[in-house]
């Protein structure tokens, strides 16, 4: 059995498949087949297609309830699961900020158009009937992120495994999800990154099964006047977190790393009771560079 790895861009980052297969024919086949299917979550939940679900979804704000289908259903569980043992930090509506950040360019928000996006988030104001959702006020919008990326990555693992595949992992933009050891037995070794200088790794964490996702002010952010302004917006403030510089969680799935990450950044000084009770291990470090870590 040989160690194969396959490169491929989606969700707006570099992903990897990496298998141990008989042959490079073979592994090529079965990485298309992840392809194929990160492919299909990207498409059926990206904002930025207006045929997907999301853009169906938020098109109607205001208006009727939309049907979801049992998968859409599923993720919207349990994302109001995560808004409600969150103290509401995890909101599926606090997507619509973006409009007033633009991280292409050094600019603040104005603030009259913050305060007036704001209005528009809460996930305790969205109305379910059975599987339909609607958003009650026009403007107001879902968005997966915190659980898209990961649930496919742990989608993109089970078509692996269903393959036959036991060692291996996929990899979608530090998101990963194993799906067995390496052949002999031994642990994969995955980096983490030290959140200010992408050269450097901070640590390396083997792991046998399971999976490992890291939130960071590094991804996506613009500095003015000395201060970090990261992509990742308080749902109350409309204002980037600042508490931490990256937070890495080890989980069974890579949809709760997702979002056990993405509510410790928000969760600020606070994070360190929330990543203790979830009783997984975690790598965190904070913005003045000090590292808090747990092993499972």
């Amino acid at each position: 059995m040989e160690i194969y790895r396959f490169g491929f861009d989606a969700m707006g980052g570099g992903g990897e498949v990496v298998l141990a297969s008989k042959s490079k024919k073979e592994g090529h086949s079965i990485a298309n087949l992840v392809l194929e299917e990160v492919a299909r979550i990207e498409y059926k939940y990206s904002r930025y297609r207006p045929e997907s679900i999301v853009s169906r979804v938020n098109a109607a704000a205001g208006g009727d309830f939309v049907a979801c289908d049992e998968e859409t259903a599923s993720l919207i569980n349990y994302a109001d699961s995560l808004y409600q043992n969150s103290d509401g930090l995890f909101d599926m509506t606090s997507g619509v900020l973006r409009h007033a950040w633009d991280f292409s360019k050094a600019l603040l928000p104005e603030p009259a158009k913050l305060s007036g996006l704001l209005a528009l988030v809460g996930w305790n104001r969205v109305e379910r009937q059975g599987n339909s959702i609607r958003l009650p006020l026009a403007g107001m919008e879902i968005d997966f992120g915190g659980v898209g990326k990961e649930y496919a990555a742990d989608r993109a693992a089970a078509v692996v495994a269903d393959q036959g595949v036991t060692h291996g992992y996929v990899n979608l933009a530090g998101d990963i999800r194993l799906v067995g050891p390496k052949p002999d037995g031994t642990p994969w070794v995955i980096g983490i990154q030290d959140p200010r200088n992408k050269e450097l790794m901070i640590a390396s964490i083997p792991l046998h099964s399971g999976a490992l996702a890291t939130s960071g002010d590094y991804e996506r952010f613009f500095e003015v006047d000395g201060n970090r302004y990261c992509h990742i917006l308080h749902p109350r403030t409309g204002y980037p977190v600042t508490y931490w510089r990256s937070v890495t969680v080890v989980a069974p799935l890579a949809i709760t790393a997702g979002s056990c990450t993405t509510i410790a950044m928000l969760k600020g000084a606070d994070a360190m009771a929330f990543l203790e009770d979830t009783g997984m291990g975690y790598l965190a470090v904070d913005h003045c560079g000090k590292i808090y870590h747990k092993n499972t």
